[in-house]
């Protein structure tokens, strides 16, 4: 009989919101070990948010390794974008960085209206950029952490789709990144999963009001995946065994989502909208 894989142990660290991922012991692993392009999004153009580090910048390269030209968006890890516009253009792709703040409205259409003086045309959106806060009590969420967990994680996705949405075409595609927690709930994460089960609603809701424009929208619902969120929000101790309780018991690394992304992105999924799919490491979710 086979033994039980040994659990993941991560080295104990910490760091202040929003992470970078530079700093980080091992640095997660954004491009597949090995991998055959076949420029399936060639001549794209792809706004990917919160593109600086972890998921977004694992799926900004990738998106750019099939052929599309890519915007990160990020709020202020200038270290960690500028890293992922030089992979980006190591693909012989471009790359335009804007960094700002993705839950003010006005950054959003200025997102918008940058990618279209710079590229002419947007055809995917993945909105990535989030924040989480762990708090052990709901009484400990403080009125301005709410506010500001739904401005960053729901607000910002409704704004963007709002301002690209008469720019894009049939054929778009839209991808909202969630959370296993959406689906399963999390303890310590009350206001955080509850963004992420909008998104799954807001998700859902949209394909049906865009199928007729012929712009799929789907997502994808992470489960523990080593990016700089979790240095920046969990303690060492947290820190050093994630993942490990997940069946694969060990945490994900970016590039196994931005694979997902991937093939939402493209018309592998042609006939798919309105849907999620689960890199969780094993968690049923039944959904």
């Amino acid at each position: 009989m086979k033994k039980n894989p040994k659990r993941a142990i991560l080295p104990a660290q910490k760091q202040v919101p929003p992470g970078y991922q530079y700093k980080m012991t091992p640095k997660p692993i954004v491009e597949m070990p090995t991998s055959r392009e076949s420029g399936k999004l060639q001549g794209k153009v792809a706004i990917v948010t919160g593109g600086d580090s972890g998921i977004g910048q694992a799926t900004a390269i990738l998106l750019a390794k099939e052929g599309a030209d890519i915007v990160v968006v990020y709020l202020n890890e200038h270290t960690d974008a500028q890293e992922t516009k030089e992979k980006i253009e190591k693909q012989g792709r471009k790359c335009l960085l804007i960094a700002g703040d993705i839950g003010k409205e006005t950054f959003c259409k200025k997102i918008v209206q940058r990618t279209l003086k710079h590229f002419q045309k947007i055809d995917i959106l993945v909105n990535n950029a989030a924040e989480q806060h762990p708090k052990n009590q709901i009484e400990e969420i403080t009125s301005k952490q709410l506010t500001n967990t739904f401005t960053t994680n729901f607000f910002g996705y409704f704004y963007l789709v709002s301002a690209a949405h008469k720019h894009l075409k049939k054929g778009s595609t839209i991808i909202n990144v969630s959370s296993v927690t959406a689906f399963r709930g999390s303890k310590h994460l009350l206001d955080y999963s509850a963004t992420k089960g909008a998104i799954v609603a807001f998700t859902r809701s949209l394909s049906l009001n865009l199928a007729d424009e012929g712009i799929r929208v789907n997502g994808v619902a992470p489960g523990p995946i080593w990016t700089p969120l979790i240095v920046s929000t969990f303690d060492k101790e947290k820190v050093k065994t994630f993942g490990s309780d997940v069946p694969l018991k060990r945490p994900g690394q970016p590039y196994e989502v931005a694979t997902c992304i991937l093939f939402l992105a493209s018309d592998d999924s042609s006939y798919i909208t309105g849907q999620f799919l689960h890199p969780n490491g094993g968690e049923i979710v039944n959904t």
